[in-house]
Formats: C-alpha cells, structure tokens, sequence
C-alpha cells in the first residue's frame, strides 16, 4: 500500500446497532495500481445521539486494538487501519477490515449457530485464549485486572428483585441469594488467567465463506478472566436446552482438544468442566447487570431463563454447598 492515496471515500452502508454505529466505506485511490489497497473499510464509532453520551466502552476497544490486538499472533482478529478515542468527550472510533465479501455471521440474532459453525467458534476462541493463557504480560503491561465488586452485585440483586417481585420465584430468590454469599469462596477458586472477550456469543465472530479462519470481533468488553466464561456464555447463556445438551459436551471437548493443540499444558478436561459450571452460575449476575444498565429485556430477560435451566441441567447449585 507504500504510495496509496485515498482519492474519494462513499459510504456505502450505514447503520445503527445497540451501542455504535456501523459505516461501510467505499474507497477510490489516486495514481497507479491499487490492487494491494483494500477497495472498502468499516468504520465503527459511538453513537452521538445515545442517552448519556457515546457508550464509554467503546474506548475499552479502542484499547484493545492498541494493546492486545499487535500482540495477539495469527488471523483471529480483524485488521486495525485507525482508532481514537477521548476521553473527555468519550467519542471514540475504529477503522477495520471489511471481511463482508469474505466472511459471514453463522445465523441473524437469536437464531443459534449450527454445530459445525459453533466448532469453528469455540475453536477460534480456543485459539485466542490459549494465546494469552496465564500469560506474564496479564495485568502489567496488558489489561488491567477488574476485581468483582460484591457491594455493587449485592445492589444489583436487591434491585432485580424488588423490581420484579413475584415475576422472580422464590427458588430463584434463594438461588442468588446463595450465589452472593458463596461469592468470596468461589472469587478465591484457583484458575488459570487468560484474555476473554466479554461478550462472546455466536454472532461476535466472522465465519469464512471459503477456506481462511474465524475471526472473533467486537471487543468492547474484553478483559483478564476466565476462559470458561466465554464458554457459558456462548452456550447456557443464549442456548435453549435442546440444542445446548446435544452441542456442550462436544463442543467443551473441541475446545479442550485445541487449547492442547496449542501449548496449553497442565489443565485437564475435568477442570474444564468444573470452571464451566462455577461460569455459568456468574453468568447469572451477568444478566442482572444487564437489566440494571439499562439493556433492554428481549435481551437480559431471555438470557437470564436460559441461565436457570442450564443451572439446573449441570446441577450448578451444588457448587454453592
């Protein structure tokens, strides 16, 4: 691209999503041959418009593409052209790859992904965790660790169910009580510590229409955790029963049998299983969050049924003992 120079820039397409917004443009170049120069980009930015400002978490992405992305190794993610983020104002913005005419999403929101497409995005998932997996980086000159706040979920709960009142039966009251008093010891839990996205469902990763690699996007709510979280909530978080007890055991094996693939020594496929249970009952407190930030229910509502059943179905609540 030595020599490039962008003539003209059309958008193409443009629209709105929860949180940001989403251009495709169109570039023309002066001058010689631009083969090597990519003919369209995305460019995504905050909405100016959104009650409080530009949603402050795209900046968190921002960071992503200048600190984790340059170190991350391979095609797992998209290309970073630009970023700029403000923190006064808390404007923000990307310029990435455009992999429309390469890539797709596995299915339009809520339809779940096939099993072949969610082997390929547990895989890819695999492939980034292990990438960063306890990592000596984590925390010093990568990421930040974010310790739960107890006092904040404790509120959160509170709230939930005084907003809800009989609409939360009172096993469920119980459960979540029981989930904040074991929330120290369950903190303590040794795991091992990787990059996680946050927010990794099926439609956050690019699917190959060909033969190149899935490639996982939105990083807005990236952060040092637990790989097991990315897994529950990809799987108990947004799957109904059905399709999540014929797809999880194979799928956890998958990732397993990549996570080895790819260096990662000393975690065995039981402790997998184990972490994946404790994940899914946080994930619980992860929706309740969402209700109090102000998500909207078609959201966080369905999420947080989804949860119950997968807790009951791997009998989290003996966890809580």
């Amino acid at each position: 691209m030595l020599g490039r120079r962008v003539a003209d820039v059309t958008v193409e397409r443009s629209f709105p999503t929860v949180l940001s917004h989403i251009f495709r443009l169109r570039l023309a170049y002066d001058g010689a041959d631009a083969s090597d120069a990519p003919c369209s980009l995305i460019l995504k930015a905050g909405l100016p418009d959104r009650p409080g400002g530009p949603w402050k978490p795209g900046q968190r992405e921002v960071a992503f593409y200048r600190e984790v992305a340059p170190k991350t190794p391979g095609d797992l993610l998209l290309r970073c052209f630009d970023s700029h983020a403000d923190a006064d104002s808390g404007t923000w913005h990307l310029l990435l790859e455009d992999l429309t005419d390469t890539h797709r999403i596995a299915t339009a929101w809520p339809l779940p992904p096939a099993f072949d497409q969610a082997t390929a995005i547990v895989a890819a998932q695999a492939k980034f965790h292990a990438a960063w997996w306890n990592d000596e980086r984590l925390g010093v000159t990568v990421g930040t660790r974010r310790e739960a706040s107890l006092d904040a979920m404790t509120r959160q709960f509170e709230g939930f169910t005084r907003d809800f009142g009989d609409r939360l039966p009172p096993e469920r009251r119980e459960l979540h009580r029981r989930l904040l008093s074991s929330a120290p010891r369950l903190l303590a839990r040794a795991q091992p510590a990787t990059i996680i996205h946050g927010d990794a469902h099926a439609w956050n990763c690019f699917l190959p229409k060909t033969s190149s690699a899935a490639r996982l996007f939105d990083w807005d709510a990236w952060g040092i955790g637990h790989a097991s979280d990315d897994l529950a909530y990809l799987m108990a978080v947004h799957w109904y029963p059905d399709q999540r007890v014929a797809f999880e055991d194979r799928l956890l094996d998958r990732y397993h049998e990549v996570l080895l693939a790819h260096d990662v020594a000393g975690y065995s496929r039981a402790a997998l299983q184990e972490d994946y249970r404790v994940s899914v009952l946080w994930q619980i407190a992860r929706a309740i969050c969402q209700q109090s930030i102000g998500i909207p229910p078609v959201i966080w509502w369905n999420n947080l049924e989804r949860l119950h059943l997968a807790v009951d179905a791997l009998d989290c609540r003996a966890l809580l003992d």
